[in-house]
């Protein structure tokens, strides 16, 4: 089984779970894109994220991102813009759409995807490497059908 296949096969066995555990989820999503931090946020209001559960961020700064305003960060752009949000360089982008703090987590590759399914957002799932990084857009694609799948369980 190739690895694409393979992800996806775990991503559904452990959401075929009468209760998916879902910091193992993002685990597995993380070991598959050979990445060290992530964070899986769900929608508790239209203009509020809650977290989820998280992978790799210091703990100083879990109170920051428990709550996120659409709109706000790379979760909160890409909830709005139901797009991913892609940074090759957290650590030097001077765009705006990382927050200050988002710094304090050192990664520098990251990809924040909306969790979308029939057109309607439940939420996002990022995920971050500590070196730069490029994803790419088959990349971008799987981590897209990641959320759709975890969708699927939350409709």
């Amino acid at each position: 089984m190739d690895s694409v296949k393979e992800i996806k096969s775990n991503i559904e066995t452990e959401l075929n779970k009468e209760t998916p555990n879902w910091d193992n989820l993002l685990k597995m999503t993380l070991a598959h894109f050979d990445c060290s931090t992530g964070t899986l946020h769900f929608l508790a209001t239209n203009s509020l994220l809650q977290l989820k559960t998280q992978v790799g961020i210091p703990e100083f700064l879990i109170p920051k991102l428990a709550t996120i305003p659409i709109g706000k960060g790379m979760a909160g752009i890409a909830a709005e813009r139901e797009k991913p949000v892609e940074m090759c360089n957290l650590q030097t982008d001077d765009s705006g759409v990382a927050r200050p703090s988002a710094k304090d987590t050192k990664v520098e590759g990251s990809l924040a995807a909306p969790l979308m399914h029939n057109d309607k957002l439940h939420g996002t799932i990022g995920i971050a490497k500590p070196v730069p990084y490029d994803f790419t857009e088959s990349e971008t694609n799987l981590l897209m059908e990641i959320g759709t799948l975890i969708n699927k369980k939350l409709s």
